[in-house]
């Protein structure tokens, strides 16, 4: 009487675990790369909502809302008056103005622990777009990442 054996045989064994291989070797990359790509909607996004608050400082500040000296530009003296809250010079009670709820991390920024504060990088008004430096006011934000996105423009210069 012939018995017959069930199992897998060993080639169909090594084809298997082949297939699987090269799967996973063709969905690593395409993780990394979706990744990548959150990051950089995080950093768009994160952009956008700063300059958005800097904007709405400057415009505050021209309306006579916020505090400004004479030989100032009327943007904030720091991303913490963004967030810290101005006085509303204009109100009755003086009540604080608010232009974010928190500060937004730099989702490139390499140091997880670096608080949100000094993962961007500062322009003032009187620096030139090319060449960033920080002074008197904040002008406009930057990501200190020396990397470039995935459409080839370096971090920095978004």
């Amino acid at each position: 009487m012939l018995r017959r054996h069930r199992g897998f045989t060993l080639i169909e064994l090594v084809i298997t675990v082949a297939i699987i291989g090269l799967l996973a070797s063709a969905a690593l990359p395409l993780a990394s790369m979706t990744i990548k790509r959150a990051k950089e909607t995080e950093l768009r996004a994160a952009l956008r909502e700063i300059r958005t608050a800097i904007d709405l400082y400057k415009d505050a500040a021209a309306h006579g809302r916020v505090r400004v000296d004479a030989d100032a530009t009327g943007y904030p003296p720091d991303l913490k008056s963004l967030y810290a809250g101005v006085e509303d010079i204009s109100s009755a009670d003086k009540r604080l103005i608010y232009f974010l709820r928190r500060l937004p991390r730099d989702p490139m920024f390499p140091d997880g622990t670096a608080s949100a504060d000094d993962s961007w990088g500062l322009r003032s008004y009187a620096s030139p777009p090319d060449a960033p430096q920080p002074g008197a006011d904040v002008y406009d934000v930057y990501s200190l990442s020396n990397d470039k996105g995935l459409n080839g423009v370096p971090y920095r210069e978004w």
